[in-house]
């Protein structure tokens, strides 16, 4: 399974006050709020961070069925800038984020090895919808792929599994 997120940091800056009392509390566990703290530059700390868990989240939605708003509970290991790991319940998913000067964006797994098996999209075109997850339906092969669509102020990413 896959998972996405991106953040436009120019629209997090403008409508996220991440300095305010109480918010890194609720979102980050006492080692990610360590990991923010002692950065050099803690505002990409918290997206870094954050994209990762929403990336996880989807993946974790979407083989357990449980919605809901419980960032803390998805623990960041992080490796470094680019890799880690997401856990919660028992589940453990592997990310990779891609910092730019304008966004960070972040892509999950639930192996390792699908990093090598993600196809990027350009359009929405035939990506269907079950229960609000997305999905695409190889006619051909009647096999379903998933898809991960994230979108946050000038960007979206869509991505899916190449068989």
């Amino acid at each position: 399974m896959i998972g996405n997120d991106i953040i436009d940091l120019d629209i997090a800056r403008k409508e996220s006050n991440w300095r305010r009392k109480g918010f890194l509390e609720k979102i980050f566990t006492k080692q990610e709020q360590n990991l923010i703290l002692n950065n050099s530059n803690p505002e990409l700390m918290v997206w870094n961070l954050w994209s990762r868990k929403e990336a996880a989240y989807k993946i974790y939605n979407r083989e357990t069925g449980i919605n809901g708003y419980f960032p803390a509970r998805l623990r960041c290991y992080y490796q470094d800038e680019i890799f880690g790991t997401v856990s919660i319940d028992g589940y453990i998913f592997y990310t990779q984020t891609f910092i730019e000067n304008s966004y960070i964006y972040s892509i999950a797994v639930s192996e390792i090895i699908y990093f090598n098996k993600i196809k990027s999209l350009n359009s929405l075109e035939n990506i269907k919808k079950e229960n609000g997850i997305p999905y695409i339906l190889d006619t051909t092969s009647n096999t379903i792929s998933p898809v991960s669509i994230t979108n946050h102020g000038r960007f979206q990413k869509i991505i899916t599994l190449c068989k």
